[in-house]
């Protein structure tokens, strides 16, 4: 298929989709300033923990925070086992991060 037999869209149709575009920017926006406060009280988490010579992984809590998000993602209309992958993402980046501190990275930044 060439780009000549690709119709363009009418002057409403790419309204709309310039809306809903700017709409998904604000939302990824948002996520991302979300994940970083996120971080920030994990960071804290994994000070705490390295101070009191806890592990960085807490597969327990983990494991009921996987079944928690996976219900909140089914009652959100969301694929659990979607919410689940990102959010073991998520833990392994935390886990990451509880490990570099517990090493003496991060240190700097109290």
């Amino acid at each position: 298929m060439t780009s000549s037999n690709i119709q363009q869209p009418d002057d409403s149709v790419r309204a709309e989709l310039t809306a809903l575009r700017d709409s998904i920017d604000n939302i990824d926006a948002a996520v991302v300033h979300m994940l970083a406060e996120r971080f920030k009280c994990t960071q804290r988490v994994g000070r705490l923990k390295a101070d009191h010579q806890l592990p960085p992984a807490d597969p327990a809590r983990e494991a009921r925070q996987i079944a928690r998000l996976r219900e909140l993602a089914k009652d959100a209309k969301l694929d659990p086992a979607f919410a689940e992958k990102l959010l073991n993402f998520i833990i392994a980046e935390v886990i990451r991060h509880h490990e570099q501190i517990a090493g003496g990275a991060g240190q700097q930044d109290r």
